[in-house]
């Protein structure tokens, strides 16, 4: 387990954490206080089906998967797991997908969004796709890499699929630097939609850390597909397609701010932050910082020129785009909202707030009754 605390990268410590927040601690409530939304559709499951679930692992927040310490060998494999976005009964909660498939490195825990795999520029990495123990066929597809044709992961034009059953090896050249994406290239429209996505990053030569550093996935769930896979009686089709469930690395508001669980940006007062947001949905979301004005310094790997650089306080991402965004941590120490600006895709069912919401914390503001009731509504414990 990571000693890290916040979003996936490179924040503050556990041992900080605790140190920020008084000493005092947080604890859930069992019957929490939050307001409550009895009229979310995205969690009704019959017993039976209940039963089956309990029988499939839950997953864990994304990992950072260094593949240069491993030999630049990687390996992913595809997990059946339930995903709850947010599990309690607070603002409009619970909001769970029943069944996910899940990407896991050969020792890690499944999670949604996959691990993020992260290199160096000029490394070729070997990425290993385990299907020995799945039950439907799968690929892989990296992009921001310039490949060997039979490595792009797309079965309909390489003429590769990795049946259940059967492990194959990609060469992924790390010869693009920035933040990019990865998922499945079988039935797409379908296996990313169930889970199969997460990032890829190349760290280009001579890369420079910011103060804090953290990577965000954004993604918009019609939890009809997710509930139809684990057996409940619906019906849907991609044409159709119409987005009940938002998130922020896989969870949605207010379990976004759980320190562990969740995405909270956790700065110090003068950090330079970096933030590297990935679409892997499929409708383009408008992303906002309040109080803070931030510039975008890469898109799809691709570095933008100082001189094209401007303050700004939205940026608006598509489907597969990668935004790298920077800003000081100048504001007065307290909590701003990190959201999407389309107001349905910040709301559980009919609960606002929630979804695609998550917040920029200053440590400073970490003992204050309200970093304290904010903990309550995401369930963090400490």
């Amino acid at each position: 387990m990571s000693d890290r605390i916040g979003a996936p990268g490179y924040g503050i410590s556990r041992r900080e954490f605790i140190a920020a927040t008084g000493g005092t601690g947080v604890a859930a409530l069992a019957g929490c206080t939050a307001p409550a939304d009895q009229g979310s559709s995205v969690t009704n499951t019959t017993p039976s089906q209940q039963a089956t679930q309990s029988d499939l692992p839950t997953t864990s927040p994304p990992e950072i998967v260094d593949a240069t310490e491993q030999g630049n060998q990687v390996t992913l494999k595809s997990v059946p797991a339930v995903h709850q976005a947010h599990p309690l009964d607070s603002m409009g909660g619970p909001v769970e997908l029943p069944r996910v498939w899940a990407f896991a490195t050969e020792d890690g825990d499944p999670s949604v969004p996959g691990p993020i795999v992260r290199t160096e520029e000029g490394e070729d990495i070997e990425v290993t796709l385990d299907n020995t123990e799945g039950k439907r066929p799968h690929t892989l597809h990296f992009h921001g890499t310039q490949k060997a044709w039979e490595d792009d992961g797309v079965p309909t034009t390489t003429g590769i699929t990795v049946s259940p059953g059967e492990k194959h090896t990609y060469t992924i050249p790390a010869n693009v630097p920035g933040t990019h994406v990865y998922h499945c290239h079988y039935q797409t429209h379908r296996h990313i939609d169930m889970g199969m996505y997460g990032i890829f990053r190349v760290d280009p030569e001579g890369y420079e850390p910011a103060d804090k550093e953290y990577f965000m996935t954004v993604k918009d769930w019609d939890s009809r597909l997710n509930r139809k896979m684990a057996g409940e009686d619906v019906s849907y089709s991609p044409r159709t397609r119409n987005p009940d469930v938002f998130t922020v690395n896989g969870k949605a508001a207010p379990r976004t701010l759980h320190p562990e669980d969740g995405s909270p940006i956790i700065v110090d007062q003068g950090d330079t932050v970096r933030i590297h947001f990935v679409n892997g949905g499929y409708m383009n979301h408008p992303l906002h910082l309040h109080n803070h004005r931030f510039r975008r310094v890469e898109k799809d790997g691709g570095q933008i020129p100082e001189a094209a650089q401007h303050e700004m306080d939205i940026t608006n991402i598509a489907p597969a785009e990668r935004h790298t965004i920077e800003f000081e941590a100048d504001a007065e120490p307290g909590i701003y909202l990190m959201h999407c600006h389309k107001v349905n895709h910040v709301m559980n069912g009919s609960f606002y707030p929630g979804g695609m919401l998550t917040g920029i914390v200053y440590r400073d503001a970490m003992d204050t009754d309200i970093f304290g009731q904010l903990m309550e509504y995401a369930g963090y414990e400490a």
